[in-house]
């Protein structure tokens, strides 16, 4: 693999970036599952390349990155495994965000905290491109802004925005979703993916889940070309992304082993930008079967362990 380093020394920081493109496929990982967090075993058994690191938030103390807000962002156990990995040739995204706790992107209050914030993210895990995940109201403006400007100091950063679905007819909700971008272009942010989080809504017309989450791609690719009318179809879709929640979903439907190879094959034929999917720690059977509704560390349905990875390592 020929990966070369970008370093920059900005604000006392030295920021070294893979200088790569989006990860094609890259599940999520949460990173405080420190007994789980072994992305450099899931390379060497599964051939996985790339993660996207959930999630980089505000601490008690403000405008300071941690991992889900309490650990250390570098916390030496976890610094030693991403080096690992790294040094394997893994990439790495890192994500922003979430459904829940302090966003880095409320907690730093001006365009300049946030940037070197998002650089101190950077330099501690080499991530070649931010991921930011909104599912709360957030500054909006200033967060375009803190993008744009680490994109003109670091050229080769990429940036996905992952954004919630309101249904498979209607794509994107507009204030976390189609707002975003609008204002992204508006401030010279270069996007490189649209991620809309396939999961957790209703489908309509009686659609099957696997084709309900296709058809949440295709009409968030029509939403996007009013956003972007300048670039053709296979463009958009090679800006779309991806990301289904495995098994069973926090409003109880299910994303099975069928719809996840219905959506590879689908996503391979669209070439689209990005698959992930929500999370490779639940990439596994529950070991109580009496479990009900949505696990946060297995998929709720019979598989076997990394079962969903297999089929989205189809993905190319």
């Amino acid at each position: 693999m020929n990966t070369f380093f970008v370093s920059l020394l900005l604000t006392g920081l030295v920021v070294a970036i893979d200088c790569k493109r989006e990860a094609k496929f890259a599940p999520y990982i949460y990173v405080p599952r420190s007994n789980e967090f072994k992305l450099t075993h899931m390379k060497q058994q599964l051939g996985v390349s790339a993660f996207s690191l959930a999630f980089a938030l505000g601490g008690s103390g403000g405008c300071t990155p941690m991992w889900d807000g309490d650990i250390p962002i570098d916390e030496a156990n976890i610094v030693k495994e991403i080096k690992a990995f790294r040094a394997a040739g893994g990439s790495l995204l890192v994500s922003t965000g979430g459904a829940a706790g302090n966003y880095l992107e409320n907690a730093c209050r001006s365009v300049n905290e946030l940037k070197n914030a998002y650089k101190k993210v950077l330099s501690v895990t080499g991530a070649s491109g931010l991921d930011i995940d909104i599912e709360a109201v957030i500054p909006t403006d200033t967060v375009m802004q803190a993008l744009a400007e680490l994109q003109k100091e670091i050229p080769s950063l990429t940036v996905s925005f992952t954004l919630e679905v309101q249904g498979d007819d209607y794509g994107l909700t507009d204030a976390l979703g189609v707002d975003v971008l609008k204002n992204a272009v508006k401030h010279g942010v270069n996007v490189d993916i649209v991620n809309p989080m396939a999961m957790d809504f209703g489908a309509s017309g009686g659609r099957s889940w696997g084709d309900a989450v296709i058809h949440t791609g295709d009409s968030v690719v029509k939403q996007m070309k009013k956003i972007w009318p300048q670039k053709s179809e296979s463009e958009l879709y090679g800006m779309l992304g991806v990301t289904p929640m495995l098994g069973v979903n926090d409003n109880g439907v299910v994303f099975t082993l069928a719809h996840a190879q219905q959506l590879v094959n689908w996503a391979n034929q669209k070439q689209i930008g990005h698959l992930g999917f929500w999370d490779i720690n639940r990439d596994k059977q529950c070991s109580d079967d009496s479990q009900v509704g949505a696990s946060p560390s297995c998929s709720g349905i019979q598989q076997q362990p990394y079962a969903f990875t297999k089929i989205f390592m189809g993905f190319k």
